[in-house]
C-alpha cells in the first residue's frame, strides 16, 4: 500500500465517523492544552518561590527569641524578650565569618501621612539590614550609622506603604507619624 492509498483510506474513515473524529480531536486538544497550562503554572509558581527566597538574602541566618507564657498561656513565637542589642554585637564580634548583623524590633501600627493612614509592620533595623537582605533602594537613601547613633527620626518606606500613604506623590522628605512621633521619609 502506498502513502497515497493509506491517506485516502484514512480520510474516508474520518469522513464516515465525523462525530467520533471530532470528539477524538477535541480530547487531544484539551489534553495538550491542559499539559501546557500545568507546565506554565508550575514554572510560574517555581519562579515566584525562587524570587521570594532570593529576596531573603543569601547565607542569612535569622535568630528569634522564644515564646513567653502568661498565666499558663503560651503567647507564641517571638513573644519573649530574651535577645538584646548586646547579643547581636557579641555575635558580630565573636563569630569570625559573620559579615553583618542587624538587630530587629518589629511592631504593627498605624502610619499617618497628612489625611491618609495605613496599618503596617514597622521594623527598627540597623543600616546593615539592606545589605543583608540585598534590597536595593528605588529612590532616596537608607539611614546611616550616624543617624542610628543619634536616634534620628527617619524612615524608609516600602513601595506598598508609599503608595497607600502618598499615592503618586514623591514621599521623599515628607513627614509621617508612627505612634504620634514624626519621622522624615528618606
Amino acid at each position: 500500500m502506498t502513502i497515497f492509498t493509506t491517506l485516502r483510506v484514512a480520510l474516508r474513515a474520518l469522513s464516515k465517523n465525523k462525530l467520533r473524529s471530532g470528539l477524538t480531536a477535541l480530547g487531544i486538544i484539551i489534553g495538550v492544552g491542559a499539559v501546557i497550562a500545568m507546565v506554565g503554572i508550575g514554572n510560574g509558581a517555581k519562579a515566584q518561590v525562587e524570587s521570594q527566597i532570593a529576596s531573603l538574602g543569601q547565607n542569612v541566618i535569622q535568630i528569634s527569641p522564644g515564646s513567653a507564657s502568661s498565666r499558663g498561656v503560651r503567647q507564641g513565637a517571638d513573644t519573649a524578650v530574651t535577645l538584646t542589642v548586646e547579643d547581636a554585637e557579641a555575635i558580630a564580634e565573636e563569630i569570625p565569618d559573620v559579615v553583618a548583623v542587624s538587630p530587629e524590633v518589629k511592631i504593627k501600627c498605624q502610619i499617618v501621612a497628612g489625611n491618609r493612614n495605613w496599618s503596617a509592620s514597622v521594623y527598627g533595623e540597623s543600616p546593615d539590614y539592606f545589605t543583608i537582605r540585598q534590597w536595593p533602594v528605588e529612590a532616596g537613601d537608607t539611614f546611616t550609622e550616624q543617624q542610628l547613633r543619634a536616634a534620628a527620626k527617619v524612615a524608609v518606606l516600602g513601595p506598598r506603604a508609599a503608595q497607600e500613604l502618598f499615592g503618586d506623590e514623591d514621599p521623599l522628605g515628607e513627614i509621617i507619624r508612627i505612634q504620634n512621633a514624626p519621622f522624615t521619609v528618606i
